[in-house]
């Protein structure tokens, strides 16, 4: 134990800092771990429970390659569990031995079924629920542009913003939540911002996408996120029936191999039965994603709806995504299927003004996209949300490096004025209009959910289109260098690795603090060696105490003295 523990200290101090960052992430180690050199680290990580985490990230096969003691894969040597030759450490063959017993099913192989090809009807039902599934996503991607998702502890949305997405239509359910937050996550469509969900710079092109690049980006995604265990040597992807035994020992492992699976269903690389259609198939040797044959099963896309005096627009079949995704600016989806439905209200035109439509603009736009014309009922709509959108007008205040509030309607101020809903803002007047210290977006928000028609305007006077969580600048850097930054260089600062001294401090140490019996090479005055089989108890002052096992007294050795310290080999107990 304390050679190995010497050896994989050695090693962690040879690896560069990326190399030691990549290990300390698949180990799970904590970035405020209290070790102080190497010594400690690869103590903790010989520890039975720690290598028992880490057996728990390891695949069926590299599980049984180093039971069988073959050569393993890369990932047990980034897990720091094998010495530079491959072999694994004593304790951690042990925890395999005690694991073996346990579960023995776990190191036998995977005895999973071939690929089942899917119907043609089965095929079809795949490609439509594909299709669906995206538009799902689209709308996802939409409502998280419009307002950030609050993330829990766990990384999962809050219930407040569940129950949001479902009453505006823009989720069923809260699985279906769960399912899409992940693709999107894993396509780098949504990205974590602190304790929320943004959208990314891929995810607001994803959505100016035509539908097979939609797919691909996703299914690229999904294929990317997979273990590399799921993965073939060329690239592809395992059928999925070896999935859910990929990992034995991950009791979290079949929940995540489930919601694989279900993602793999909404967007038709699987039918609900587990058979694979044949764009899946083709992905299983090198990966390559080709939607052709997906793209062929979809419905066909339309240019054309039908606008109607009720303010609804029906789209008889699945419109471009390009055209939905201009509608959704101003009109609300109110069905999701092939033929969908959107309704237009005095708030979604206002919105799309904010965004930067014009009447005239949303005027031509339906002109071009109607087959029925334009209903007076939905030309009065625009005309009126016109007329009063822009009359509060929100600005910098330079005079208090707060904001302004300002209309040409004196009724509306006075309104605002007295608004017990806008009174944390702590607007106050100024001749015609009102001041604040609080921000000009916080404003604008506030004085939007109040439902007043609110524009924000420049320091020139001119309309500037708001986004409630606009695009962040910059990233924070996660990477695994940033993270253990700290932890790296107090291990370098605090262990001397190439120090014999060093190393037989810390080896006394552990066998006292263990009470094991060890082997110590003591130099005596005259220049020679005696050897010593000692059960250590004690160490302070300068010197070791034990019990020698060879002459049964308690020995007391100077620490100065000791040149070698190595566990009790077969016949040295005497």
């Amino acid at each position: 134990m304390l050679s190995d523990e010497r050896t994989l200290a050695a090693r962690l101090a040879s690896f560069d800092d990326a190399r030691l960052a990549d290990t300390l992430v698949a180990r799970g180690a904590s970035p405020g771990a209290p070790w102080l050199g190497f010594f400690d680290a690869a103590a903790a990580m010989l520890e039975p429970a720690s290598i028992d985490r880490a057996l728990t990230r390891l695949p069926r096969e590299t599980l049984r390659e180093l039971r069988r003691g073959a050569t393993p894969s890369p990932l047990a040597d980034r897990l720091a569990l094998v010495d530079e030759s491959g072999a694994p450490f004593a304790s951690v063959a042990e925890r395999l031995a005690a694991a073996a017993a346990a579960d023995p099913g776990a190191f036998e192989p995977d005895a999973t079924a071939e690929a089942v090809a899917a119907s043609q009807t089965d095929a079809d039902a795949a490609a439509e629920r594909a299709f669906t599934n995206l538009g799902a996503m689209a709308d996802l991607v939409l409502a998280v542009s419009a307002i950030a998702l609050s993330r829990t502890g766990t990384g999962s949305v809050s219930a407040i913003d569940r129950r949001r997405l479902v009453e505006a239509g823009a989720i069923v359910d809260a699985d279906e939540l769960d399912d899409l937050v992940t693709a999107a996550a894993d396509a780098g469509l949504l990205r974590p911002d602190g304790r929320r969900w943004v959208v990314s710079d891929a995810g607001r092109q994803w959505l100016e996408a035509s539908t097979a690049q939609r797919w691909v980006t996703l299914i690229a995604g999904l294929r990317d996120a997979l273990p590399r265990a799921l993965r073939t040597p060329g690239g592809g992807i395992r059928p999925p029936s070896a999935w859910p035994g990929a990992f034995p020992f991950d009791q979290a492992w079949p929940e995540r191999a489930a919601a694989l699976g279900r993602i793999a269903v909404r967007f038709g690389l699987l039918t609900p039965g587990g058979a694979e259609p044949e764009w899946t198939r083709a992905m299983h040797d090198d990966g390559q994603i080709d939607p052709a044959a997906l793209i062929a099963r979809m419905p066909a896309e339309i240019d054309r709806i039908y606008l109607q005096a009720d303010l609804t627009a029906i789209a008889p079949g699945p419109l471009a995504p390009r055209l939905d995704l201009r509608l959704h600016r101003i009109a609300r989806r109110e069905s999701r299927a092939q033929a969908s439905s959107y309704r237009f209200s005095a708030a979604s035109i206002a919105a799309g003004m904010t965004e930067g439509e014009t009447a005239e603009s949303i005027r031509e736009f339906l002109a071009g996209l109607s087959l029925t014309g334009i209903p007076q009922p939905l030309q009065y709509l625009i005309d009126s949300t016109a007329a009063r959108h822009g009359l509060v007008r929100v600005t910098d205040d330079p005079g208090s490096s707060g904001t302004r509030v300002s209309s040409t309607d004196a009724s509306v101020i006075d309104a605002v004025a007295i608004d017990q809903a806008l009174r944390p803002l702590g607007l106050v007047r100024d001749a015609e209009a009102l001041v604040t210290r609080v921000s000009r977006d916080a404003v604008y928000w506030a004085l939007a959910d109040a439902r007043y028609p609110v524009i924000a305007v420049d320091t020139e006077g001119a309309a500037e289109s708001m986004h409630r969580h606009p695009p962040l600048t910059s990233i924070e850097d996660d990477s695994p260098l940033v993270t253990y930054a700290r932890l790296i260089a107090a291990l370098r600062a605090g262990s001397e690795t190439e120090s014999e001294g060093a190393w037989l401090a810390r080896e006394l140490e552990l066998a006292v603090r263990a009470r094991a019996t060890v082997v110590v090479v003591v130099r005596m005055p005259d220049a020679s060696e005696r050897t010593f089989t000692l059960e250590a108890s004690g160490l302070g002052g300068g010197r070791l105490r034990g019990r020698d096992r060879g002459a049964d007294i308690e020995r007391t050795l100077p620490v100065a003295s000791i040149v070698e310290v190595r566990p009790v080999k077969a016949g040295e107990q005497r």
